[in-house]
């Protein structure tokens, strides 16, 4: 029972974290085209995702407590991480079933290593984009001394997310 609960919750994380890792790609795509709703929509998506993962995650960790009632082991110490009580759990199944749970385990992790490289990427990207237009505004602005200003004439900070330019000088 544990394993079959246990495989079909990493199965489950698998398939959720392979959908961020499109959501994602669909995110960076959003942003370099400026296409802002299909990038709110995406990012709905994601947070969807999340809060799913989230979830089955809980879930884990119950069949994790449940786990260490039935083997009644001291070797599940309180202070080991999801990835050692879960090493801990397949250690006492079967070599097929440790294999098989293993594997969907590695896999789910290198996929989450995927997305998060992703999200660094577009992170960079996105301050490489926010740095070069500061400098232009500094270059072609000078007589701003690096500060901008409000239509109303009040300081505005360097903070450019809702900026907008017009394409005409």
């Amino acid at each position: 029972m544990i394993y079959e609960k246990c495989r079909d919750i990493l199965l489950k994380e698998f398939e959720l974290i392979q959908n961020a890792v499109i959501i994602q790609e669909n995110i960076r795509l959003a942003v370099t085209d400026r296409q802002w709703t299909v990038f709110e929509e995406n990012l709905n998506a994601m947070n969807g995702i999340e809060s799913k993962l989230e979830e089955f995650e809980s879930e884990r960790e119950k069949l994790f407590n449940v786990f260490k009632t039935l083997v009644h082991q001291q070797i599940f110490a309180e202070n080991l991480d999801a990835k050692g009580r879960f090493h801990i759990l397949t250690a006492y199944l079967p070599e097929d079933q440790r294999n098989e749970l293993t594997s969907i385990y590695h896999s789910l992790k290198l996929e989450s290593i995927k997305l998060k490289i992703a999200n660094e990427s577009l992170a960079v990207y996105v301050n490489e984009i926010k740095s070069t237009l500061r400098d232009f505004f500094d270059l072609a602005f000078t007589e701003r001394g690096g500060k901008m200003y409000t239509k109303e004439g009040t300081h505005f900070s360097h903070d450019m997310r809702s900026m907008v330019l017009n394409r005409s000088f």
